[in-house]
């Protein structure tokens, strides 16, 4: 019977027995297989049988799935394939293993369990962490001589963020413990809002569903840039080639760069006020 062996640092944590039913990875407690890791989306990936075979889909995470260090959609799973989703590396085996079985963990055969959890999912409360995809290509380069899988991770979370009022300044100053907090006003190109709130350590910008601010252009980045935190200053990070934005019509010329109020920023087609909302 096929089995998942999930590895942290070399060492086995879990096994999942896999059964002609679905098994979903990912860090929400509904998962069937939870990586309580803030690199791991709230629902990363997911392992079904179709066609004779087990199929590993990425279920849009934010970081990726990869297999045998290469970034995939999907994939048909072969023996010993190693899956890397954020740190944690998962072993796929045909056939279970005597000397993985020989260590303790836990085993989880339960498709009805997931089949229940389906039916009343929570939503993701926890920031979910965006890779660094430099660090994350050297890191998997590491892993291919190694057998293992890891990824150096930075916080983000997708905030839901209304109009930039006093009454929504004082609830996200309460959620903070600051004094202030960032706001980005849209005034050109598509947004999926035009005002936002930066209520997060990291705010992302970009076309993924899991960005904070939302591009709504079809050939928007994924993530172009983010918007970071740091002791009550903000700091705009470019995701590419720092030259690709622009601060009050001047190039950025490095890869990070704090904002001011007032400061126009052009990123992936769309320009935004930023300013703080006292």
């Amino acid at each position: 019977m096929a089995r998942l062996y999930l590895k942290f640092e070399e060492q086995v944590i879990r096994e999942v027995v896999l059964t002609r039913g679905m098994v979903t990875i990912g860090r929400q407690p509904d998962n069937l297989l939870r990586i309580d890791n803030p690199a791991v989306s709230g629902y990363h990936a997911r392992v079904y049988w179709k066609d004779g075979q087990y199929i590993l889909e990425d279920t849009e995470s934010f970081n990726g799935t990869y297999v045998n260090n290469r970034s995939i959609g999907s994939a048909v799973l072969t023996d010993q394939d190693v899956i890397v989703i954020g740190k944690h590396t998962l072993v796929f085996c045909e056939r279970s293993s005597e000397e993985l079985a020989a260590r303790n963990i836990s085993v989880d055969r339960s498709v009805s369990m997931q089949q229940q959890a389906e039916k009343a999912r929570v939503p993701q409360l926890d920031p979910t962490m965006v890779l660094d995809t430099r660090k994350a290509r050297e890191m998997l380069a590491k892993a291919a001589a190694a057998g293992l899988g890891g990824a150096v991770a930075t916080e983000i979370e997708r905030v839901t963020a209304g109009h930039c009022s006093s009454g929504s300044a004082m609830a996200s100053s309460a959620i903070t413990g600051r004094g202030r907090i960032g706001c980005l006003t849209i005034l050109k190109g598509k947004t999926d809002r035009q005002h936002y709130l930066l209520q997060s350590k990291l705010s992302a910008i970009g076309r993924s569903k899991l960005a904070t601010i939302r591009l709504k252009r079809w050939f928007a980045p994924r993530i172009a840039a983010s918007i970071q935190l740091r002791e009550d200053r903000y700091f705009i990070v470019a995701a590419g080639k720092p030259g690709r934005i622009t601060i009050n019509a001047k190039r950025m010329d490095v890869s990070q760069q704090e904002l001011r109020p007032g400061d126009v920023v052009e990123v992936a087609g769309v320009q935004a006020k930023f300013d703080y909302n006292m």
